[in-house]
């Protein structure tokens, strides 16, 4: 395993994510996740990877994801052996002082810690003034609560002006992005990933295979994730016709290569500047062939390659404005 530093920090991180959506009740939130046992099954055998980066949040599966994880990193491992971070905004006061005090406390006591490595805006809030979330951030980190603060999935000038606000009055600014990137959603390389590295602000995005499409020559898959997963298809489904011309060419890499297609996906990402992708695993296969692919190195010929059929898509990830409350599954497809 390779590591590197989160952000400014001094905090190692894998250069892999174990992602906790995984994780949790299945039916509180997806149809796919896993039971307790199975999911001390996958940490254990991501740490006996290196693994060493867990990333959940407290919507996942109605708090029992951070529940479940929690529970297997307590059986497998000490505290001080890995990263756990979790995220905050699918709750009632989104973003408030009074939302993220509640919600933190209660992702510690999910999770059977005392601290978070990393605490993670799960979405920009349109409700809260910027001040008042950087302010009730920075007194997590004053407490002990938290060490290093993270976003997600906003426009750039959202982030810049949190960022500008803590700057501003001293307070902890943040260290990582977990945003939308793929080799099939490249819309953040405009403005969002060139800002996050003018800051030295990690990347750690999200979906990296893009719900299985960047791991198989066939877009859909007989499983039931593929089945039921309504999420991915609203963010993916609308551009098959283009996307496909992508996932072929990623497939003709992995056959010149004599590897993986998600290893060619990841490897794209690493080459990328990515630090650590979130890899959603449900079975100890996926972080053997993940690991595997740091050893795939890609020539600026083959990332022309794979990039050159990109169409631009609709913006998946970030929001303008917030959804309903009780919301925590957005893009969700009907069909």
């Amino acid at each position: 395993m390779e590591y590197a530093n989160l952000g400014k920090t001094t905090i190692k991180i894998s250069k892999l994510c174990d992602g906790g959506m995984s994780f949790g009740q299945a039916g509180t939130m997806h149809d796919w996740t896993l039971n307790p046992s199975d999911t001390e099954k996958i940490v254990a055998h991501a740490l006996d990877l290196g693994i060493n980066f867990f990333d959940t949040a407290n919507s996942y599966s109605a708090g029992t994801g951070e529940e479940y994880l929690g529970k297997a990193l307590k059986n497998c491992t000490t505290r001080d052996k890995v990263v756990i971070a979790s995220k905050v905004y699918f709750n009632p006061g989104r973003l408030s002082r009074k939302a993220i005090e509640r919600e933190i406390d209660g992702t510690l006591e999910r999770l059977g810690t005392d601290y978070l490595d990393l605490y993670i805006i799960h979405r920009f809030d349109y409700n809260t003034p910027i001040e008042e979330t950087m302010s009730a951030l920075n007194d997590l980190v004053k407490a002990g609560k938290v060490r290093a603060l993270g976003a997600s999935a906003m426009y750039a000038y959202q982030f810049y002006n949190m960022q500008l606000a803590a700057r501003d009055h001293g307070w902890t600014q943040f260290s990582a992005m977990e945003n939308h990137y793929n080799l099939l959603y490249r819309e953040d390389e405009h403005e969002l990933i060139p800002l996050c590295r003018q800051m030295g602000v990690t990347l750690m995005p999200y979906s990296p295979l893009a719900a299985g499409r960047l791991a198989r020559p066939n877009w859909d898959a007989d499983t039931l994730r593929s089945k039921t997963d309504r999420v991915a298809r609203g963010k993916y489904d609308h551009t098959k016709k283009y996307d496909m011309q992508i996932t072929k060419r990623v497939n003709e890499l992995a056959q010149k290569y004599q590897v993986k297609m998600s290893q060619i996906a990841l490897a794209w990402l690493w080459s990328k500047g990515v630090t650590a992708p979130i890899i959603g695993a449900t079975k100890i296969s996926h972080f053997d062939d993940a690991v595997n692919a740091l050893s795939v190195k890609l020539t600026n010929e083959d990332i022309a390659y794979i990039e050159q059929p990109y169409f631009p898509h609709r913006i998946v990830g970030a929001i303008d404005e917030n959804p309903p409350a009780g919301t925590v599954l957005l893009n969700e497809d009907s069909k």
